[in-house]
């Protein structure tokens, strides 16, 4: 792998009307060798949004979110201006891909008031409760994105552009027959590595036995990518990594993990 690439080699683009007919977002076709999350057709969940969430969603989606344009002939044209949409200069900028509901999201934020949080989720409910934090405890530094990970890292992200990518608890996907779903795979983290500026950090964690495994086995794939594993001393973490990692809450998720003596793994990777 060339440490010159800055993005995922000759893009191309699915026939986005099969595409839409089969159920499937728009994918990429990165056609470089490398392995990327393909996503089968199926229905995504609908939960609706109480008046109150739709009220919060009118009010403020349209200048803290974004959606991600899957039309083939526009998705192309959408890399974010991050200084522009955070109405400041000088800030470094970290994207969590799959969000979910954006517990952790929120409780982080305000302990990195310098850094830009983008949270990238798929779901509108889980957004909306994420929304809804961010409006009740005057958040500023928080922006979502409705869209997939990966298409979203693809489409609206500049090559070198983020101090940092976060992908907590990520669907693990344990059915053999869908590994080729799950998030971490060779083709993502030579992704999110050109995401990266030189020095920026992916930090992930599961609490998946088989998943965890399945990491273990990508840790060093990407040449772009230098693994630093898990200092269990955080005042180890703090001196070898820029940015955050305590996630500061236990979520619903992560707690019923927690109950069922499920061990929490974390991995740190940084950008060469």
């Amino acid at each position: 792998m060339s440490t010159t690439e800055n993005s995922p080699a000759s893009p191309q683009e699915p026939d986005s009307s099969r595409a839409a007919h089969r159920g499937r977002p728009l994918q990429t076709e990165f056609n470089d060798g490398r392995d990327y999350p393909r996503l089968g057709s199926f229905s995504f969940r609908r939960g609706t949004l109480t008046d109150n969430q739709e009220n919060t969603w009118d009010e403020n989606w349209p200048h803290l979110g974004r959606v991600l344009d899957e039309n083939s002939v526009t998705a192309d044209d959408q890399v974010i201006d991050l200084d522009d949409w955070f109405g400041r200069t000088g800030h470094d900028t970290i994207v969590e891909i799959g969000s979910g509901t954006g517990t952790s999201t929120a409780a982080m934020a305000p302990l990195e008031t310098d850094h830009n949080i983008v949270a990238v989720e798929i779901y509108r409910p889980g957004l909306a409760k994420l929304l809804g934090s961010v409006v009740r405890g005057g958040i500023t530094n928080i922006r979502m994105v409705k869209g997939d990970g990966v298409e979203v890292l693809q489409r609206m992200f500049a090559p070198g552009s983020l101090a940092g990518v976060r992908v907590y608890f990520p669907d693990p996907w344990p059915k053999a027959r869908h590994h080729k779903r799950r998030i971490i795979q060779t083709g993502t983290l030579h992704l999110i590595a050109s995401r990266l500026k030189p020095g920026g950090i992916l930090h992930v964690a599961t609490d998946h036995a088989d998943y965890a495994e399945w990491i273990d086995e990508l840790v060093n794939v990407e040449d772009d990518l230098e693994y630093l594993g898990w200092p269990d001393d955080p005042a180890v973490r703090d001196e070898t990594v820029p940015v955050l990692t305590d996630r500061q809450i236990i979520t619903k998720f992560e707690g019923k993990g927690l109950d069922k003596e499920h061990v929490i793994r974390e991995y740190l990777w940084r950008r060469r």
